[in-house]
């Protein structure tokens, strides 16, 4: 769920970082930003969405092992994510503003935003009844404990 004050959150950082990152260069800024924003947070080793199915086990639009460190950071941010591993239910309102934080990066063309198009594949979903679930693993070598969304995903990123 979302912190109450996400949206205030969102209006203040995109008036900080701009509406727009055009370029390699100032998505790394922004990055480094956002992740000077949560001390002692650290990249996931693996991070993914999805949509929980009929027996409740989450089935990942899309997951990043390694790779895409922008919207891990930003659905962090939105999410008051400290780090390590978890999973959390993702409302309507609370996938917008992730949406809305990581939107300003689909202007620079030197990437792909699969990470957006997922999220708002997903956001559509739920607009249907679906649950969304963000999963964060923070280290591939932990064992997930007791939270199979965390060990669905760590089953993935070994295989990936």
């Amino acid at each position: 769920m979302t912190t109450p004050d996400a949206e205030a959150t969102v209006t203040a950082l995109l008036a900080e970082l701009g509406e727009a990152w055009e370029t390699v260069e100032k998505i790394t800024a922004v990055r480094e930003r956002l992740i000077a924003g949560m001390p002692g947070w650290k990249l996931p080793a693996a991070y993914g969405i999805g949509i929980l199915d009929v027996t409740g086990e989450v089935v990942f639009g899309k997951t990043n092992v390694g790779e895409h460190p922008l919207p891990a950071v930003v659905m962090s941010t939105i999410l008051g994510h400290e780090g390590g591993s978890a999973s959390y239910r993702v409302d309507a309102a609370t996938l917008d503003q992730a949406i809305r934080l990581l939107a300003p990066a689909e202007v620079c063309t030197a990437y792909q935003h699969p990470n957006l198009e997922a999220w708002r594949s997903v956001r559509k979903a739920i607009d249907g009844g679906g649950t969304a679930v963000m999963v964060f693993v923070g280290d591939l070598g932990e064992e997930p404990g007791d939270n199979p969304d965390v060990e669905a995903l760590r089953d993935i990123a070994f295989y990936a």
